[in-house]
């Protein structure tokens, strides 16, 4: 029997072999083999440069604000839609299901087309200042790459927030509120407990997709922001860096895979602890 499940197993580890492991380990031995031989010399060179330190700053920043703004948002979103419902809600539900299949440069390219120095809203109010105007500057820096960011990815917080609801016993929220609690208290007390689960997995795939975005970075243009995935499009790409290049994506890949395994982790806990 063991043999029969291993032959069946085969496959699927030769194609995760081909398409996965094989190239990961071109990109590791590129990292650290050089002309010399094995080293971890110019890994640790580029690791401790300032260039790195500061693409590895921007990473986090973004990634931790647009997931904590995206959570906030797509919460905030699901309680309108779930608790104070109104035509068309439904509607709403098909739309985010749509949006989930357009690509993250789109957003980018919206924002840039309405709010850049060359965009609809500039050239509205242009002619009001009576001098060249700069509707939204930010665009081109942090908290425009944010912007974009929560844009895009808050869809993937709001899909699993509204199928949580539709898990929560209606009969616990009227039985909260008969008891005299209010609103809030509701929210705080029922809600937020029951959704916890969905708010981590979409907080969870959030944090790992703005970790690594690229598209909206590339397009956006944004000054003084460069982040990993930006860093090692430049040294693979423009200055033709493959090794740095690799170093970099390794360290890249080293945060995604913890960041994945602290996410199982506290689901684990948090199934746990649902269950005691």
């Amino acid at each position: 029997m063991r043999w029969l499940h291993v032959a069946r197993l085969a496959p699927v580890l030769g194609v995760l072999s081909i398409t996965l492991l094989y190239p990961l380990g071109l990109m590791i031995i590129a990292a650290f083999r050089g002309a010399q031989g094995w080293s971890l010399a110019p890994a640790t060179r580029i690791i401790a440069s300032p260039v790195f330190a500061g693409a590895l700053g921007h990473t986090l920043q973004i990634a931790l604000t647009s997931t904590v703004l995206c959570l906030l948002l797509g919460f905030v979103l699901a309680l309108l839609l779930n608790l104070a419902p109104f035509r068309g809600a439904a509607s709403v539900g098909r739309v985010v299901d749509a949006y989930l299949s357009f690509p993250s440069f789109l957003i980018a390219l919206a924002l840039t087309f309405l709010y850049g120095n060359a965009g609809l809203i500039t050239a509205l109010l242009e002619p009001l200042q009576g001098s060249p105007y700069r509707s939204a500057s930010f665009l081109y820096g942090f908290w425009g790459v944010v912007l974009a960011e929560v844009t895009f990815y808050t869809p993937f917080v709001l899909r699993p927030v509204l199928a949580g609801f539709q898990s929560l016993d209606p009969a616990l929220l009227e039985m909260a509120s008969s008891l005299g609690e209010t609103p809030a208290g509701v929210i705080r007390r029922v809600v937020i407990p029951a959704l916890l689960p969905a708010l981590l997995a979409g907080g969870g795939l959030c944090l790992l997709l703005t970790l690594n975005e690229f598209g909206i970075m590339l397009v956006m243009g944004a000054k003084n922001v460069i982040t990993l995935p930006l860093l090692i499009y430049g040294e693979a790409v423009q200055q033709f860096n493959y090794a740095g290049a690799s170093v970099i994506a390794v360290c890249d890949s080293v945060i995604s895979l913890a960041v994945f395994a602290l996410y199982r982790l506290a689901l684990t806990r948090l199934g746990a602890w649902l269950a005691a």
